[in-house]
């Protein structure tokens, strides 16, 4: 929104034009204009800048499966240049509630540097060895699976292999 223009239908209005904001302002946030209906705000502890190219990604509170939890919209906002306030919005549905606490945590934040990103197709070699591991990752997988005491059957392959990736993994 890039202004606030206050039109009166009659010849002498009851009152000001600033006035006629105000209340205008007492049900809505013009600035919140094309969020979904239902949306609501709510504001983070801690504000953030960040350096030259790095951007912050505002997030619900990632694999919280506590029930009833709302839908809630990720936001990702280039904050190098000014210190965004922190906002977490949820989408509730009508007569919905939002629980919380002083020590619950409403959102995360993670920061991305801004790059150009590129897509190309993949040539037929590269296709093919894509093709080949990940028939190579699945027959590793089921070789290692393991039974649990509850007949639940899984596979330590992608643990054991992510760890052999780092330096010093096993």
């Amino acid at each position: 929104m890039t202004r606030e223009e206050v039109k009166f239908a009659v010849k002498n209005p009851p009152i000001s034009a600033e006035d006629a904001k105000l209340v205008m302002r007492a049900f809505l946030v013009p600035e919140d204009l094309g969020t979904p209906a239902g949306a609501i705000s709510l504001r983070g502890a801690t504000n953030f800048q960040t350096p030259p190219g790095w951007d912050t990604v505002y997030t619900p509170i990632f694999n919280m499966i506590e029930r009833p939890i709302a839908p809630a919209l990720v936001v990702r906002v280039e904050t190098d240049w000014f210190a965004h306030e922190s906002e977490f919005r949820y989408v509730l549905q009508p007569g919905e509630g939002f629980p919380g606490a002083h020590t619950m945590p409403i959102g995360q934040v993670f920061f991305v540097p801004r790059e150009e990103i590129s897509l190309r197709d993949c040539t037929p070699d590269e296709l093919e060895a894509i093709r080949i591991s990940k028939v190579e990752f699945a027959e590793h997988k089921a070789a290692q699976k393991i039974t649990t005491p509850y007949g639940l059957q899984y596979s330590p392959h992608y643990l054991r292999q992510s760890r052999a990736q780092k330096p010093g993994g096993q």
